[in-house]
C-alpha cells in the first residue's frame, strides 16, 4: 500500500487486483443469481384441466382426471393422462382428431386449470397427521412440515412412502434423521425424494 498526497490530502493506494482475481470477483454475483430449475408438472388423477381446439367451440370443455388417470374426450375417445405432460396429452388428443380432418387438426391447448391430484397423506408420529393438498411439488420434509413436523420419538431415519404404481403399492424408504441434523452436504432426489399425488407418508 503506498499513499499520496493531492491538495494537501492524504490518500491509500490500494495495490490492484489480478486479471484472474477481477474476473473472479464479477463472475460470482453471476453464479448465484441462477434459479434451481423446478419439475415440469405431470398430471395426476384428480386433476381438472382445460382443453381448447381452436375454432371448435364443441372442443372446448373442462374435465377431471378419473382415479385410474384417464378421461374422455368427444371424437377422441378415452385418454391416458396419467404422470403426462400438458404437452403429451395436447399431441394425444390431436392424433385422436386426425380422422375427422381432411386437413392438419387445428391447435390444441391443454392447461391445468386444479391440480387437486396432487394430495397426498402423512402418517404416523407427527403433530398434525391428515391429507395435503399444497397445490405444487413438495418433497418429503416438506411433507412432514405440512404436518406440524415431527413428534417426539420419531423414528426419522426409517421414514416409507407408499406409493400406488400401476402393478401395485410400493414402499420407498428414506432416511431424514442425518438431514435435519446437517450432516449430510449433498441432497438428492435419492435422499429428499419428491411426494406425489396419492402418496401416503408414514412416520413410525
Amino acid at each position: 500500500m503506498k499513499t499520496r498526497l493531492f491538495g494537501g490530502i492524504a490518500l491509500l493506494l490500494l495495490p490492484a487486483l489480478p486479471a484472474s482475481a477481477q474476473q473472479q470477483t464479477a463472475a460470482r454475483p453471476q453464479a448465484a443469481a441462477q434459479p434451481a430449475a423446478l419439475a415440469a408438472y405431470r398430471i395426476n388423477p384428480g386433476d381438472e384441466l382445460d382443453i381448447f381446439v381452436w375454432g371448435e367451440e364443441r372442443l372446448q370443455r373442462t374435465v377431471r382426471v378419473l382415479p385410474d388417470g384417464t378421461f374422455s374426450f368427444p371424437l377422441v375417445g378415452k385418454v391416458d393422462a396419467l404422470n403426462a405432460l400438458p404437452g403429451e396429452i395436447e399431441a394425444r388428443i390431436t392424433k385422436g382428431l386426425e380422422s375427422q380432418y381432411r386437413t392438419a387438426v387445428p391447435q390444441v391447448t391443454v392447461s391445468v386449470k386444479t391440480p387437486a391430484g396432487l394430495q397426498f397423506s402423512v402418517l404416523g408420529k407427527v403433530r398434525s397427521p391428515g391429507s395435503f393438498n399444497p397445490g405444487r411439488y413438495v418433497n418429503v420434509l416438506e411433507a412432514l412440515s405440512f404436518a406440524g413436523g415431527p413428534a417426539e420419538f420419531a423414528q426419522l431415519g426409517n421414514v416409507v412412502i407408499i406409493r400406488k404404481t400401476p402393478t401395485g403399492a410400493q414402499a420407498i424408504r428414506v432416511k431424514l434423521n442425518d438431514i435435519l441434523k446437517g450432516s449430510v452436504s449433498d441432497v438428492s432426489n435419492d435422499s429428499l425424494p419428491l411426494v406425489r399425488g396419492g402418496d401416503t407418508v408414514i412416520v413410525p
